[in-house]
């Protein structure tokens, strides 16, 4: 009896089709084997913005929450091109002296560090240079009023991949003095003791 068409299996965006012989019980030859040169069976939409890959943390700026007082945050898109969405995709990016600013109406990422990709060349970009967030008009006008009038800064949190598409967490931060920041690192090194002690007793 001919095989029937019953499952796909493979990793990362591309499927592979197999056989199924119901007299036999076995599993036959791979159709994309079968197909004409050049068709691939692949991952549909929905499956390749669900997948793990596309939703994960890439970076964080550990510096912020330790030097400032986060009041509230908020996630932007990122304007970027194609090699800094590559070198973003690899991990090879950086927050930790990077800020935001409003200028000529707009929020602007500045200073964050992404790694220039050896492989792109001539289309390579500059690894500092300033970067156009996304976000609606209202929601940017609440956060440039707030950081204006109340002498705030705003902060990059982290960057995200959310359904393949790359995030920013902006937040709008007070910077903290000096105890405060001797209290930020006093807790933080008791919930690792903590962690610590839990550990062991496993």
């Amino acid at each position: 009896m001919r095989g029937q068409p019953v499952t796909l299996m493979g990793e990362g965006s591309e499927l592979r089709a197999t056989s199924f012989n119901r007299g036999t019980g076995l599993i036959g030859t791979p159709l994309s084997s079968r197909l004409p040169r050049g068709q691939r069976v692949t991952m549909s939409k929905t499956t390749r913005e669900t997948s793990p890959e596309n939703n994960r943390p890439v970076c964080s700026n550990r510096k912020a929450r330790h030097n400032y007082e986060i009041l509230g945050q908020l996630e932007c898109g990122i304007v970027l091109q194609g090699s800094e969405v590559k070198s973003i995709r690899a991990g090879k990016v950086s927050l930790d002296e990077a800020y935001a600013r409003v200028r000529d109406g707009e929020l602007w990422l500045v200073n964050c560090d992404i790694a220039v990709l050896p492989q792109a060349s001539l289309f390579n970009h500059e690894p500092r240079q300033p970067r156009k967030l996304l976000l609606h008009k209202r929601e940017l006008r609440k956060f440039a009023e707030q950081a204006d009038h109340k002498g705030l800064t705003l902060v990059p949190l982290s960057m995200d991949l959310k359904q393949g598409k790359i995030k920013v967490v902006i937040a709008i931060a007070r910077g903290k003095k000096l105890h405060d920041k001797r209290e930020t690192l006093k807790k933080t090194e008791a919930q690792r003791e903590i962690q610590r002690a839990m550990h062991r007793k496993r």
